[in-house]
């Protein structure tokens, strides 16, 4: 089959792979339709996260049944199906208690309860660098997906592939940063980053009620797409962030945001300063977004980390955060905890999630897709792929 491969040094190939085949009951073989690229594949295609052999990409795909092992029951060969990124059991400890992204037995090699970059990991996801358990993703033409009996759900035959493809990740981690920061109706929300997540944040602050819902970037036209497809308030970031924070005082006031939602993560747009400062202190990219969040935030408020860190960092603000007494979360979003809802609320027309979509390519233009992306080319947002071309 053929698939986009990632490769030691952070590139991508357009390449012929071996078919993926039945290895557990659990599994199935899924003939993938649509898949995207997401802002976390970045990191593996910039060398961020280290992958040295070869790896098929994605974790954000769906498609129709091919084979499934004799242990699923569930699915059967021609069903459609959309695949939440985490690759969770649905039986351990930390599955039984809706925290996929933790699951105790997907990812053996690198699993334990330390965390951090080269430490011990959590559960696995697709197409996400051996740390994170080593399975293929649905950047292809075929996948495996493992724990098919729990994790795969199965979409109704009035809604197109766009319109349910971004239920395997980014509508469900932008969900998850308005969940964990309790928006239950009235609160500002101040989301940093105007990327797919940022907008998918921001679309579901409106469903759970919030007065007020900002995007914060650096690129003008992303956060054009947030006005348009999200109707937030938009402000863009200059210099240091300190007319974010000094604007959104100014409209609550004094007081901050009640919510701060981080969707950018360790690797920000960042001054040469910046770069010298990760170096000194043996640091991966910079904390300057989640920074911003802790001063943005009103006291008693609550920070939600969505964008990936994947080292410490010098200097973290908890005297900030203590004075303040800010609720800190963060981690992989629970994707098969909200699917169902969020499924729901697409068909219902609640929510419309594929007008955030810029570029319709095919698998074989992948390597282009990735750069236009990666480098915020032809006003890229969100790259949709078509393995059957």
């Amino acid at each position: 089959m053929k698939a986009a491969v990632v490769h030691a040094g952070g590139f991508i190939k357009y390449e012929t792979v071996d078919d993926p085949i039945i290895t557990d009951t659990r599994d199935a073989i899924i003939k993938v339709t649509a898949t995207a690229i997401c802002g976390s594949d970045l990191h593996i295609y910039r060398g961020s996260l280290p992958q040295v052999r070869p790896m098929v990409m994605g974790h954000e795909f769906m498609g129709i049944v091919e084979e499934t092992g004799t242990g699923v029951n569930n699915l059967k060969r021609g069903d459609r199906v959309v695949v939440p990124f985490p690759i969770a059991c649905g039986h351990c400890f930390f599955c039984a208690h809706e925290l996929p992204g933790h699951c105790e037995s997907s990812n053996p090699e690198h699993y334990g309860p330390e965390g951090g970059l080269l430490k011990q990991k959590g559960g696995a996801l697709f197409g996400y660098t051996d740390l994170y358990g080593g399975y293929d993703g649905g950047q292809a033409q075929y996948v495996r997906v493992p724990y098919a009996d729990y994790g795969p759900r199965i979409v109704p035959e009035n809604l197109t592939d766009e319109q349910v493809l971004f239920l395997t990740d980014i509508f469900p981690t932008g969900y998850t940063g308005v969940d964990w920061g309790e928006v239950s109706g009235g609160e500002t929300v101040l989301i940093f980053g105007a990327g797919p997540v940022g907008i998918m944040a921001a679309k579901s602050a409106w469903l759970r009620g919030a007065a007020r819902v900002l995007n914060v970037d650096t690129i003008p036209y992303r956060l054009e797409k947030a006005r348009e497809t999200a109707n937030s308030e938009t402000v863009l970031w200059e210099d240091d962030g300190q007319n974010v924070i000094d604007h959104i005082r100014s409209i609550t006031n004094n007081r901050g945001a009640d919510v701060c939602i981080d969707a950018v993560g360790f690797e920000p747009e960042r001054t040469v300063w910046d770069r010298i400062k990760a170096t000194v202190n043996f640091e991966k990219g910079s904390p300057k977004v989640l920074e911003a969040c802790m001063s943005a935030v009103r006291r008693g408020g609550i920070v939600s980390v969505l964008g990936v860190y994947v080292t410490n960092f010098d200097n973290f603000p908890i005297g900030q955060f203590f004075d303040k007494g800010i609720t800190l979360r963060g981690g992989q979003a629970p994707a098969q905890k909200h699917i169902d809802k969020l499924m729901k609320y697409v068909s219902e027309g609640k929510i419309k999630l594929d007008d955030i979509i810029t570029h319709r390519l095919p698998l074989s233009q992948v390597e282009h897709a990735y750069k236009i992306f990666r480098n915020k080319e032809d006003n890229c947002v969100k790259v949709v792929l078509d393995p059957t071309r």
